[in-house]
Parts: C-alpha cells; sequence; structure tokens
C-alpha cells in the first residue's frame, strides 16, 4: 500500500480535493439540492480513483523519461518498487472503479466518465508534443470544482466554472514553476514545456500572468451570489500565497521550488477551502 501511494504521490491530493469540497457545497447552499452523505462519499471516492488512474499512468508512461532524469530517476518504477506491468494494472483498475463509481451517482456523470478520464490520462502524453502541457494538466484538475456540482445537481451551471478556471489557471502556472527544474533535460530530450520554449525568465512571467487571471476569476462568483466577509478574507488569503509563491523562485535561484510548489499551493488550496466552506455557514 506505501508503495501504491507513493507511486500516485497521494499527498498532492491536496491541489484538487479542496476544490471538489468547494464545488459539492456550492451545489448544496445555492440550488435546491440538499446535503447527501451518500453523495459526498461518491464524490470522495471519484476524486482518488481518479487521481490514482492519472498519477499511475503517468508514471508508466513517463519511466523511460524519468530513469533518465537525476531528479525523477529515484521515482517508483525506475527504482524498481513497482513494475511497470503493476502500474498498469493499477491504472486499468482505478479507470474501472471510476466509472463504475459515477454509475451511482446520476446519470450525466456516467456518462461523462470517459471524457474526464480522456483529459486527466492524455495529460500525460502531451509533452511529447506540446508545451502547452502544462494547461493541460491545469485542465484536468480543474474538473474538480465542475464534477462535485455535477454530483450534487447532475446540471451545468455558471458559478463552478469559475473556480474550474481559477483552478486552471492556478496549477497550470504552479505547473511551469516545478518544470524550471527540467528546464535543461527538457531541451536535450526533444521534450516540450514551457520553461524549454521560453527560458526562465519568460516562463516565470506567464506563471505570473495566469496566476493573475486565477486571482480574478477566483473573485468573480462575488459578482452572481451572495457571499460574505469570510469568502474575501478566503481570496486574500490565496492571492497573498500566490504572490509569496513567486517571491520564493527566481531564474537564478531555483532552490525552493518544491517548497513553493508543495507546501504554498497546498495551504493556498486548503485555507481558502476552510474559509468557502465558512462563508457557507455564515451565509446560510
Amino acid at each position: 500500500m506505501k508503495k501504491y501511494l507513493s507511486l500516485v504521490t497521494f499527498t498532492h491530493t491536496i491541489f484538487a480535493m479542496p476544490f471538489a469540497f468547494i464545488g459539492f457545497f456550492l451545489a448544496v447552499t445555492t440550488t435546491s439540492y440538499h446535503f447527501d452523505w451518500l453523495k459526498l462519499v461518491l464524490m470522495l471516492f471519484c476524486m482518488v480513483f481518479a487521481r490514482n488512474s492519472a498519477m499511475a499512468f503517468n508514471r508508466y508512461l513517463d519511466r523511460n523519461i524519468d530513469a533518465k532524469n537525476p531528479r525523477t530517476k529515484v521515482r517508483d518504477i525506475p527504482a524498481g518498487r513497482i513494475s511497470p506491468a503493476a502500474a498498469l494494472t493499477f491504472t486499468i483498475i482505478n479507470c474501472a472503479l471510476f466509472i463504475i463509481t459515477t454509475w451511482f451517482i446520476n446519470r450525466l456523470c456516467f456518462f461523462l466518465s470517459p471524457v474526464a478520464l480522456l483529459v486527466v490520462l492524455g495529460y500525460s502524453a502531451t509533452k511529447r508534443f506540446t508545451a502547452l502541457c502544462h494547461l493541460v494538466l491545469g485542465l484536468g484538475l480543474s474538473l474538480a470544482p465542475i464534477g462535485a456540482y455535477l454530483v450534487v445537481t447532475g446540471a451545468f451551471a455558471l458559478l463552478p466554472v469559475f473556480f474550474s478556471l481559477s483552478v486552471l489557471c492556478w496549477v497550470s502556472g504552479f505547473d511551469i514553476i516545478y518544470a524550471l527544474q527540467d528546464e535543461d533535460f527538457d531541451r536535450n530530450e526533444k521534450l516540450h514545456s514551457i520553461p524549454a520554449y521560453l527560458g526562465k525568465v519568460n516562463a516565470l512571467r506567464l506563471s505570473t500572468f495566469l496566476h493573475i487571471l486565477s486571482s480574478a476569476f477566483i473573485v468573480m462568483p462575488v459578482f452572481f451570489t451572495t457571499v460574505g466577509w469570510p469568502y474575501y478574507i478566503g481570496i486574500g488569503f490565496f492571492c497573498a500565497m500566490l504572490i509569496y509563491q513567486h517571491r520564493l523562485v527566481k531564474p537564478n535561484d531555483l532552490s525552493r521550488v518544491n517548497f513553493a510548489f508543495m507546501t504554498t499551493n497546498g495551504i493556498a488550496s486548503v485555507v481558502f477551502a476552510a474559509f468557502f466552506l465558512l462563508d457557507r455557514l455564515w451565509i446560510r
């Protein structure tokens, strides 16, 4: 179990999971639908199964690339802790469990489940042909708020889209920062990434622009639904963490990239979601 948790880097669930809770309780508090424990549990299962399949497939598909990269050769497949066949089997099982779980939610979620898997699994191949791979990763994680909203309502709406767009820009921006570590490796191996394509300075500028967009999208719900002071505090904290993240990483100093990637973004996600949930209680 520890090996498989390491394979899928389970701690990274902290990025998307809080926004799934946001999508779920946004639906509960802005529509006529009521809270349902079963739907919440099914949503959590979907999140875990989708992320497990996406990460395991990424590790499987990138196993030869990871073996060449000094930074990633210690990962489970190159290091021999998990075989490629086991990782692929784990991917297939989690894909099947994801689709089966959506069947018990509602018809729309079930019909859209292959599309969701196509996005989250397809990301793993994009670095081979486009520098926009970071945006595809952001798109995959951005499905969390919309998907959770659909679990409750079975219908699309505008409000969760703002949160999904914020996640798309936020994740794409911090993935560009994370990819700065592999700029030379990607260029030498003819892999595509924003740092390899634009260089460190311009990559950081693009990341900053994406995080400005993320902040703007997270403000947009204020104009479409009633919010209280906790939401404004959440916005302020989220934006402050994005600014702090960019102050940590410089083109000539990447020593704190991992801290900026994991710690600041994890804190930003969890704390913002906590203030969002507090705001929903405050409004009600």
